[in-house]
């Protein structure tokens, strides 16, 4: 009967129930938000040329 002691696999079935509890939030966000996701107009290339021209301008003013 030492198994009825053993207590080693609660912390496990805990940890199970949080990361289940932390997925379930994450898509109910991701299902909330969608709409916004798909209206914007993200565009990451022009954002990262932007980006390097205005440090590339910057840096010439730096000395």
């Amino acid at each position: 009967m030492e198994f009825l002691k053993d207590e080693g696999g609660q912390g496990a079935a805990e940890y199970i129930l949080l990361f289940g509890g932390v997925i379930v939030i994450a898509i109910a966000a991701l299902l909330i938000y969608r709409q916004y996701f798909q209206n914007t107009d993200l565009n990451s290339a022009s954002d990262i040329s932007t980006s390097r021209s205005s440090v590339a301008n910057n840096s010439q003013y730096s000395g």
